[in-house]
This record gives C-alpha cells, structure tokens and sequence, in this order.
C-alpha cells in the first residue's frame, strides 16, 4: 500500500519538529539573555529610584500554548515584531513584577505588605508595563546584537492569554525566564521565542564567544562609541575665580562691582561635570563670544600655569 508522504518542506518542518531544540548546543543564548539582565536593569533605572535587579534563571523548549497556560490572569504579555526576522517574540510581566514595579516608581520603601490582590490590573498598571516592556524591547535589540539585527517593536499588550498567541498553540518554542528583585521582594519575566525564529539562528547561537572576541565584538564596539557619543556633557568657561570670606560675601549690594585680574589676553578655563580639560582665548565672532582651545590640561598637573586664576 502506498503511504503518502508529502512533499520535502514538510519532511524537513517534521524532523526538526521531532527532534525539538538541543539548548545546551546553542551557548550564544545564554551570553544573549545574561546581557538582556543588564540592559533591562540600566534601561530602567531612568525610571525607578529603587535597584531594579534581574537575573536570567534559565530556559525550556516545548508548545507555545502549554507554556502560556501557566500564566492566564496572572501577567501581562507584550507582543513584539522582529522585522528582520519577519517574526514576533513575546514578553510577559508576572502580577509580582508589576505590583513591585509600580511601588518602587511611585516611590514607596518596601515597608508595605505586598499585595496579593487577583483583581485585574487597573488602568495606571497597564499603561506602567506599556513603557516597561518598552525599555525591555530596547534592551532586546542591543542583547541579540550580537548574532543577528533586528529592531524590536511592541505592537500591544493583552492580559488574557488566548489572545497572546503569535502562532499555532502546539508550535515549539523556547521560553526563558528571569527573576526581578525591588524593594525587597521580586517578579518574573518571561521571553517567549518561537523555535521558527532561533532555528535559521543555530549557526551563530551554536558558537562560543571566548575573551578575546567578545572585547573586539564589532557590533558591541560599534554601538558603544555610538551611545557615548551621544552623552550630554555641559561645558563651563571659567574666566577668574576668586576666593570671599563669608563675612565679605554677607556685606555684598545690589549694584556693587568686583574688580577681576584677568585681562583679554587671560587663558580661559574650559571644564565638564566640574573638570578642567582644556585652556582657551577668548574672542568674538558675529557678535558672540567664541573660545580657541589652545592645549589640554593635565590632570595630574591641573593648577600648573594656572593664569587664569587671581
């Protein structure tokens, strides 16, 4: 008797079906989801007066549905579009995480009992986890960097689970976790990435990033000198400083003059967040005032040739 046996595409999709996800051959997740830990911590403290603290607990394949059973009423889930990879992943926040989340920004001490209320979330909670999952979405982009690009767009958020679905309930997928900490006591995170996105990925996740490679990573260098770069850093032209006795500054008037040494030829002292870096002249150009750099000031030696300074 015959036995169909379709055609090689669906061959190929049923093998790798069968055989699931070898996780411990694809070492790059692990680097990817420790650096996602440290994005999501630097991207929120923006927003958080309190440490924010994750930490990656590890992963497990299996079916998307049964992984997102364990969470109905119970967390809020983040849809996001992996344009690059012409995909979506999904990121959820457990009812912990948000109702610490939500104390810690709004400035409590951890002094309070946590709330164990199963109501559902409110309207400031939902808008809360919105701008939270789209700090994580950042710090997703620059995590998976490392072996493939891809911007990571959230699209919307769902509270019930049977509307989080971003494929067929029984596909496989890969869902690591992370433990949040705040205030003194914590959450979860979970990432649910299905096995159609990390299997054109194994190559690349399949390798071992030593030392060495990792310091001359050219993407990681690359958006370093980028982010650096765009570090806002205000100068300061110290043209004289002078030294008054409090008793001399309680005897000031409106309208009295304070007579400086410095003349048009004095250095001028050029500094950023309270550090001298270099002397300049003073001029004028289309009615502004204008500073020439003239030379770096030595650290070490900050004082030395100090003219500016009566």
């Amino acid at each position: 008797m015959d036995v169909p046996i379709g055609n090689a595409t669906d061959i190929r999709a049923r093998l790798i079906d069968a055989g699931g996800l070898s996780l411990d051959r694809m070492p790059m997740l692990h680097v990817v989801f420790d650096r996602l830990t440290s994005g999501c911590s630097d991207n929120l403290k923006p927003l958080v007066a309190s440490p924010v603290y994750f930490a990656f607990n590890g992963f497990t394949s299996g079916r998307f549905g049964e992984m997102l059973d364990a969470y109905e009423n119970n967390a809020v889930a983040g849809i996001f579009h992996a344009p690059e990879w012409d995909s979506h992943i999904l990121v959820g926040l457990n009812r912990d995480f948000l109702f610490t989340l939500v104390e810690a920004l709004f400035g409590a001490d951890g002094a309070e009992p946590p709330v164990e209320d199963e109501r559902p979330f409110s309207a400031i909670e939902l808008r809360l986890a919105h701008t939270i999952l789209e700090q994580v979405g950042k710090a997703l982009e620059s995590s998976f960097a490392l072996v493939s690009m891809t911007p990571f767009r959230l699209e919307r958020t769902e509270t019930r689970m049977e509307f989080a679905v971003i494929g067929g309930r029984n596909n496989k997928a890969v869902e690591a976790k992370f433990s949040v900490q705040a205030l003194n006591r914590g959450g979860e995170m979970f990432l649910i990435l299905p096995q159609s996105v990390i299997n054109p990925m194994r190559p690349a996740l399949s390798k071992v990033l030593t030392g060495d490679s990792a310091a001359r990573d050219p993407t990681w260098t690359q958006q370093m000198t980028a982010e650096v770069r765009k570090a806002e850093v205000t100068l300061r032209a110290v043209l004289e400083e002078r030294t008054l006795t409090l008793g001399e500054i309680a005897g000031l008037k409106v309208g009295q003059v304070i007579g400086l040494d410095a003349t048009p030829a004095t250095r001028v002292k050029l500094e950023g967040n309270d550090r001298p870096l270099f002397w300049c002249h003073m001029g004028q150009a289309q009615g502004s005032y204008v500073l020439r750099v003239d030379e770096a000031i030595a650290q070490d030696k900050e004082g030395a040739h100090d003219d500016a300074v009566g």
